[in-house]
């Protein structure tokens, strides 16, 4: 029940939504059509990441401008913080649909965009448009989701927003590799988002509003039609006095939806106690979410593969697309038992989890660092015009390994030995002259990383990394966010906490590549971990289980406890309550 008392929560919510996908499907529609949003927001984050690779190939004012090629990844973010800010606005003086609509036509006005970009800047721009739309999407699409569902399914649900997510980045994986042979590749890579926008466009002109704002609004009798698709026919009377006594009072209590500014909006909520309480658990675990460097990895996974020691474009790509699917598979752990086990339980065991692989890609990083092949005066010598000048006055050359060749400016290359990789190879300018020359002599050429006999071991751990983001920290944040503010505020600071993500997302895949030019990979995966110990403690101290209660069940917990979760008299006694089979309708 959307409103109402504690629902049955003693076995997984998952199998309780695929009963009712057979018994009701109108419900099961309603949240896939209105998650299109996440899987919009899911391909953006993955294909960006094998479509930069070519990107850099194309422009040579790309591949040598370390800053650049963080701007084209990370302007879609800059977009989203502005899609966040007006999305909150918008969804409670227009509506979560038509927020949806709006973020349909930026996404696919982006897309158009980069895909008949002929600079670098054109690809910017439609970044912008693109993450806009994503903004809006990443938090209207959960809080659609989470208003039109019974309470008892209500963490399922929400979940297949974040099934969407990271089913879009496995697909924009599998498009990367489709098009890596293709004229024009990166261009149809980015061009093929416009298509689940104008998917999603047309469905949601089949689907009804929010009922919840639909009522609050004194569209009555439309939330009453919407009500009665949703639950049984002896739920409905009951779901509807609910909503009334509820909204009647928070209307009371603040006024009708869109009756203040935006900043006064803003300013109200942070003045009521309650939901300062929620704005900081929810704002936290969205900045949480960003700084165990999830984005970074998702948007530059081919080139974290290439640090590990993998040169290939395509090698990178298809690696990739297995951590894309293992995040997909995650997910789906996370929609299994989230509403079972709870989520802040999931959170704590994610954060664990990310914070001891982050620090296991930091030891092999370091290892490969360590093992890095030499670099040979006789085989540099062999490419006469193509030596890299920083290597040829080093007073210490004799001693220079792949690493340090990488390191050198202006950017240069490292060309391994023919036979076998981790022998000595030669040093050489980043150029396509010198590139062709070493691919010529059939060698591989490094500018990333460098080759290495534990690449497996970096690839692991990326994939245990993501398997234990995704069922927590990947899922988790939305649902938290879309359950703990009351519904007079619910729009506002769902905004608020999409901001926050986006601008925490901005901040990390802004200066990811910077990072590791500058301390390493290693020390940037030391740095990633170090942070997350911290998020580990916050969501331990400040963000309180919401598994199973109702909305207005959230906002008094809220209310009748302190700041502090571990100081909460009634936590373990509710969560007990909550885990009890009660009676429910059939």
């Amino acid at each position: 029940m959307v409103e109402g008392g504690i629902q049955k929560a003693d076995k997984s919510q998952f199998i309780e939504c695929f009963r009712l996908s057979w018994t009701r499907p109108y419900i099961l529609r309603l949240a896939l059509s209105a998650g299109i949003g996440g899987l919009l927001f899911g391909y953006d984050t993955g294909v960006i990441s094998g479509a930069l690779l070519y990107i850099r190939d194309d422009f040579q004012s790309v591949q040598t401008n370390i800053p650049l090629q963080e701007a084209i990844v990370s302007m879609a973010v800059a977009g989203a913080i502005i899609g966040a800010a007006l999305g909150g606005w918008i969804n409670d003086s227009f509506g979560r649909k038509k927020s949806i609509l709006v973020a349909d036509v930026a996404f696919a006005l982006g897309a158009v965009l980069m895909a008949v970009a002929p600079t670098p800047a054109m690809i910017i721009l439609g970044r912008i448009f693109i993450g806009v739309g994503v903004g809006m999407a990443s938090m209207t699409s959960p809080l659609y989701i989470s208003e039109a569902s019974p309470a008892q399914i209500r963490g399922a649900l929400v979940g297949t927003n974040g099934l969407l997510i990271t089913g879009g980045q496995f697909l924009a994986y599998c498009i990367n590799l489709a098009f890596t042979k293709a004229p024009g590749t990166w261009r149809w890579m980015l061009g093929v988002a416009a298509v689940p926008a104008i998917v999603q466009f047309g469905l949601l002109w089949s689907l009804p509003e929010s009922p919840r704002w639909l009522y609050r609004n004194g569209r009555k009798d439309e939330a009453r039609e919407i009500l009665k698709k949703i639950y049984l026919p002896e739920e409905v009377e009951q779901e509807e006095e609910a909503l009334r006594l509820s909204i009647e009072g928070e209307i009371a209590e603040e006024g009708p939806i869109g009756s203040n500014s935006v900043f006064a909006k803003v300013k109200n909520a942070w003045s009521v106690p309650v939901v300062r309480k929620g704005l900081t658990a929810g704002m936290g675990c969205q900045i949480a979410q960003q700084f165990v460097g999830i984005n970074t990895v998702m948007y530059y996974s081919p080139t974290i593969v290439q640090l590990a020691g993998y040169a290939s474009n395509s090698t990178a790509m298809a690696l990739a697309l297995i951590t894309s699917g293992l995040n997909t598979f995650g997910t789906l752990i996370s929609m299994m038992f989230v509403d079972k086990y709870g989520r802040r339980r999931l959170m704590l065991i994610s954060m664990a989890g990310l914070i001891a692989f982050l620090y296991a890609l930091f030891a092999v990083f370091q290892v490969a660092a360590i093992r890095a092949p030499k670099v040979s005066q006789l085989e540099t010598a062999r490419f006469v015009n193509g030596t890299c000048p920083s290597y040829l006055t080093a007073p210490s050359a004799s001693k220079w390994s792949c690493m340090d060749c990488l390191a050198a400016a202006p950017n240069c290359g490292f060309c391994a030995d023919q036979g076998n990789s981790l022998s000595p190879g030669a040093c050489l300018i980043d150029e396509p002259t010198s590139k062709g020359s070493c691919k010529g002599e059939h060698r591989q050429w490094y500018t990333l990383g460098c080759p290495s006999n534990v690449g497996w071991l970096a690839l692991i751990c990326l994939a245990g990394y993501i398997i234990t983001y995704s069922p927590g920290m990947g899922t988790v944040p939305w649902i938290i966010n879309s359950e703990i503010y009351p519904l007079r505020h619910r729009g506002i600071c769902g905004g608020m906490a999409a901001m926050a993500n986006w601008t925490s997302n901005l901040l990390v895949s802004q200066t990811f590549l910077s990072l590791t030019e500058a301390l390493g990979s290693s020390w940037t995966f030391f740095l990633f971990a170090s942070i997350s110990l911290l998020g580990l403690f916050f969501i331990s101290a400040f963000v309180p289980e919401t598994k199973g209660l109702s909305f207005e069940e959230v906002e008094d917990k809220l209310k009748n406890n302190g700041w502090l979760v571990w100081n909460h008299k009634d936590s373990d006694d509710k969560r007990k309550n909550v885990d009890k089979p009660q009676a429910v309708s059939p």
